[in-house]
């Protein structure tokens, strides 16, 4: 007896651009494990639509009429959220203020519209886990604001640092992918700037995840710049 398959994790879509909105529907729908249950062209719509529908993931814009994403992400996701939902606002403006305005208000993820197919989904599928990811043009600002507002990690040497593997479980080329990482580059920059393809710095990743615990390319830069393996230098 065969069995049955599991179920696609669901999405709600929102976004004042009905031609952003049909671009990421393609892009979601095209994935075997991911489905589209709803569009909405502006932020009421979109709170009206996750709390009946109850998706898995809300894709939210930061700017849309009748209700912000910040506010929708409150709404759907803040501390006063009843059966708070997953949303990961997507936007084109690269603003420190809506960054940290989206973390603040509850969202697991954040996404410039540029960032591409490869991370949108990445991004989707990290928030349907309950895990964190923000676009790897942000991620290096957001370290360096985490940093300046809760200071290093105190007294614990790097093998140490939040209980991860030390890092000589690394090989070197696993080590440049880090640097990069931490660099902020996406996926695709890594295969140019170390001459690789894009399925094998996935491979990397996924090795480099294994080895340090770690969930997401955030943590991977996260760990980074605390333990030292990066600095500012």
């Amino acid at each position: 007896m065969n069995a049955l398959p599991s179920a696609r994790t669901r999405v709600l879509i929102a976004d004042d651009q009905e031609m952003v909105r049909t671009g990421f529907r393609l892009i979601i729908d095209a994935q075997p494990d991911l489905e589209v249950v709803g569009e909405a062209g502006d932020g009421a719509r979109c709170v009206e639509l996750a709390r009946r529908l109850r998706p898995d993931v809300c894709l939210v814009d930061v700017r849309m009429p009748k209700l912000d994403g910040l506010d929708v992400t409150r709404a759907l996701a803040g501390a006063g959220a009843v059966a708070p939902l997953k949303v990961v606002v997507v936007t084109t403006f690269d603003q420190d203020d809506y960054l940290y305005g989206a973390l603040r208000a509850g969202a697991l993820g954040f996404l410039l519209k540029n960032a591409g197919p490869e991370l949108l989904l990445e991004a989707v599928r990290a928030a349907a886990r309950g895990d964190a990811l923000v676009s790897p043009a942000v991620t290096l600002r957001l370290l360096e604001h985490l940093r300046e507002q809760q200071g290093p990690l105190a007294g614990r040497p790097p093998s140490q640092a939040a209980g991860l593997a030390p890092l000589t479980s690394l090989s070197e080329r696993e080590r440049e992918v880090v640097r990069l990482v931490a660099r902020g580059r996406t996926n695709q920059e890594i295969a140019d700037e170390l001459s690789i393809t894009l399925s094998t710095v996935k491979t990397h990743l996924t090795g480099i995840q294994a080895k340090l615990r770690l969930r997401n390319r955030v943590e991977i830069a996260a760990w980074a710049w605390e333990t030292g393996f990066v600095t500012a230098c």
